[in-house]
């Protein structure tokens, strides 16, 4: 996961805006439940009444509440009320809100902090409690029902029958209701606060107060704040969305860029590590696991935690006595996800191998499809790319069965734990300990706990395979390459193309024996240098350590008389035009493979080496002429056309170096001497190495490097190895006839 942060820092300031995005998202998703249990408490139950101590009281029922209070609750409570005068001046302020108020004296609320607000609340809730436990006593005594009892309700209540106890119950001593309000004092707080309110709206009615108004406007108010907060979460989660995929595509684009760009300057000793496949997959599947994880992490991985952090708070804060279900849904989901990723995470390991696997039978089966066919071979491909197809299928069908099982097994905790909160907080409900309001906010805000670890289920879906995918980045990324710039490069100014092999030997790193052993000679400018031998011999292998496609073992290979090992790459092929083996093009058309040479190239340039190659004919003959397209590897064009277009490519650049590897094979006899024959004068004043097998192809050379298992074992001109190297003269009698060869 180190290749993921080190890609995600350049985009550290976009990723904290993110979050910040995602905080103010869970702030307003963990707030949703309070207002919905707002609406229920206090807007249903309580009538949109919001704070149990009134704003405004008759005077009466001010009478009639202090005689249930403590001395110093009483003196806290008269302290906070101001006595109205009914039709005063000061009355009318409050005649829209309390038209009852102009007919009597009434009592309003003074300013108050919190802390003040609070304290009132109480003393108001306990002494309407202890009013309540005071008549019931009373009308128990006396053998009646009450007047008052919060268990059949409030709603047919007459505040004047109340008000005409009040010069009775003035009578009383203060001991008398002692006893109701230490029932009201040990009683449940969110008992006597419910009796707090209904009193309170007994005494806004009595004042004449709109309470189906009050009502409405505190269900809108509420409902338009959840309406603003629930379009402000949808545009958060709309920007987290495009910051998120901003941010993995540009991060997917560089880390391709970067994989492509190490492969680039991967050495062959490198590729022998790396199958084309494995590349291929780990350039493209690869990098695009990454990406999905990128693009959901940010909105879950992130979101998650914020989530299930706040739901926790909030959840607790409505009951602490119900927690223990959070507990129990999470040892279950945990439980749940530890088993089915220890069963997944190997199984995600292997399937990325499997795909190299399809991948590299895919590739194999479609270059070689006329090998195939040829050979009709065609059933055993097919099982071939079954079996591999069958174990990827075998293997992918499993982890996503297995990670399917997720998704039910949270529901069913879900569910699970949605039935313990009703069983157990129906209880407390019926108990006054807890409110309806409050229960249903806290199965929204454990439901949104749950919901967070679904969230990081589907992040487990994702990431286990992109750590496989990071890990296998990574390993190309870190690839210690073998081949390297100097750090003080010597450039080569002379440009003349004098290659010198001073006693090179050479192994494949994993080899135990050389392929090449003790090889020295100079191969000069405007000389033609022929390197000819076995199948084996290591003819290619010695052209390929000139561009330093590998580097020697032992020994040193010398252009102008700087070690190549001390040349820069790039300064060093520069000045080589190369042609594989295998004649190599690319798609586009004739003059843009030309130009891949030298992309500076005038028309004239080009023109020349297409005719120096003898591409021409063909080439004019085409009705686009150097338009013409080429298909993906050249496959429009034939082995001979592919061979002399490489060849112009590598002619157009004008280098001091030339190089063909074998690069005439597919030329007929005719045609090659044509090439020979316009190649000697194109490069007069260049070194020409060519590797052949053909000895009517390097007849001419004015050096001849005959190798066998991996040592020079003849150097000279044809007449010359024909005397005196009996290799030489082996593979010469077995292609030319005596009259040939004279």
């Amino acid at each position: 996961m180190k290749v993921i942060m080190k890609y995600l820092k350049p985009f550290a300031g976009t990723i904290l805006i993110s979050l910040l995005i995602l905080f103010g998202q869970a702030i307003g998703e963990l707030s949703l439940p309070n207002l919905m249990s707002d609406i229920v408490n206090t807007g249903i139950q309580n009538g949109g009444v919001e704070q149990e101590a009134p704003e405004a009281l008759p005077s009466e029922g001010f009478a009639l509440m202090t005689l249930f209070m403590a001395e110093e609750d009483k003196e806290t409570f008269q302290n906070s009320y101001q006595l109205i005068e009914g039709g005063s001046a000061e009355a009318d302020a409050y005649s829209a809100e309390f038209p009852e108020s102009q007919e009597s004296d009434f009592y309003v609320l003074n300013e108050t902090d919190a802390e003040q607000l609070t304290s009132l609340e109480s003393i108001f809730s306990k002494a309407s409690y202890s009013f309540v436990t005071f008549m019931k006593e009373m009308s128990a005594q006396q053998g009646n029902a009450a007047s008052v009892d919060a268990e059949s309700g409030f709603e047919d209540v007459d505040m004047n029958q109340l008000y005409a106890l009040l010069p009775q119950l003035q009578q009383l001593p203060q001991q008398a209701f002692t006893a109701s309000m230490d029932v009201a004092a040990a009683a449940e707080p969110m008992l006597y606060s419910q009796i707090g309110i209904l009193f309170t709206k007994l005494f806004y009615e009595d004042l004449g107060a709109d309470m189906d108004a009050l009502q409405n406007q505190y269900i809108m108010t509420k409902g338009v704040q959840m309406l603003a907060i629930a379009v402000a979460v949808s545009v958060a989660s709309v920007a987290v969305a495009y910051f998120s995929s901003w941010i993995a595509a540009k991060v997917s684009g560089r880390m391709r860029r970067d994989v492509f760009a190490k492969v680039e300057s991967f050495s062959n000793t490198e590729f022998d590590n790396f199958s084309t496949a494995s590349l291929i997959t780990r350039t493209t599947n690869d990098v695009q696991q990454i990406q999905q994880l990128i693009t959901i992490g940010i909105r879950m991985l992130c979101y998650a935690p914020i989530l299930a952090t706040g739901g926790l708070i909030m959840a607790i804060d409505k009951s602490v006595s119900l927690a223990w279900t959070i507990a129990v849904a999470v040892i279950a989901l945990v439980g749940i996800m530890m088993t089915i990723l220890s069963i997944a995470m190997p199984k995600f390991k292997v399937l990325q191998s499997l795909t190299d696997r399809l991948n590299l039978v895919s590739r194999e089966n479609l270059s070689g499809m006329m090998v195939i066919r040829a050979f009709g071979n065609e059933p055993f491909e097919e099982n071939r790319f079954n079996d591999a197809n069958e174990d990827y299928t075998f293997t992918n069908r499993f982890v996503q069965r297995l990670m399917s099982l997720l998704m039910p097994a949270m529901m069913l905790v879900m569910n699970g734990v949605s039935l313990l909160i009703i069983w157990f907080g129906s209880q407390q409900v019926a108990d006054s300990s807890l409110q309806i309001g409050d229960m249903m906010a806290y199965i929204q805000y454990v439901m949104q706990i749950i919901m967070a670890f679904l969230m990081i289920s589907m992040m487990f879906i994702f990431l286990p395979r992109a750590s496989v995918s990071a890990t296998r980045i990574g390993e190309v990324l870190d690839t210690d390459l073998s081949i390297t710039d100097p750090i003080d490069a010597q450039p080569n100014l002379k440009n003349e193309g004098l290659i010198t092999f001073k006693d090179v030997s050479y192994h494949y790193p994993k080899a135990s024996e050389n392929v090449l052993s003790h090889i020295s000679f100079t191969a000069r400018p405007g000389e033609t240098t022929a390197i000819i031998g076995s199948t084996g011999s290591g003819k290619s292998t010695l052209i390929n350590l000139i561009p330093r496609f590998y580097d020697v073992t032992d020994g040193a290979i010398e252009i102008d008389g700087i070690d190549i090992r001390k040349m820069t790459q790039a300064d060093l092929r520069r000045n080589i035009g190369y042609v594989p083996q295998k004649g190599m093009l690319f798609s586009g058309d004739i003059a843009s493979n030309v130009l891949y040479g030298k992309d500076d190239a005038s028309m004239e340039d080009i023109m020349k080496a297409i005719e120096v190659a003898q591409a021409k004919n063909f080439v004019s003959e085409m009705e686009e002429g150097i338009e013409t397209a080429i298909a993906q590897g050249g496959g429009n064009v034939s082995g001979g056309q592919k061979q002399r277009l490489a060849i112009a490519r590598a002619l157009v650049k004008k280098a001091p170096i030339y190089i063909f590897d074998d690069s005439f094979s597919a030329l007929d006899f005719k045609t090659d001497a044509a090439l020979r024959s316009a190649l000697h004068a194109y490069t007069d004043n260049a070194t020409v190495l060519i590797v052949a097998q053909r000895i009517s192809t390097i007849m001419d050379a004015e050096q001849i490097i005959v190798l066998d298992k991996g040592k020079i074992v003849g150097i000279g001109t044809h007449d010359a190895l024909m005397k005196n190297c009996e290799t030489y003269q082996e593979i010469a009698k077995s292609q030319l006839s005596e009259e040939e060869l004279a």
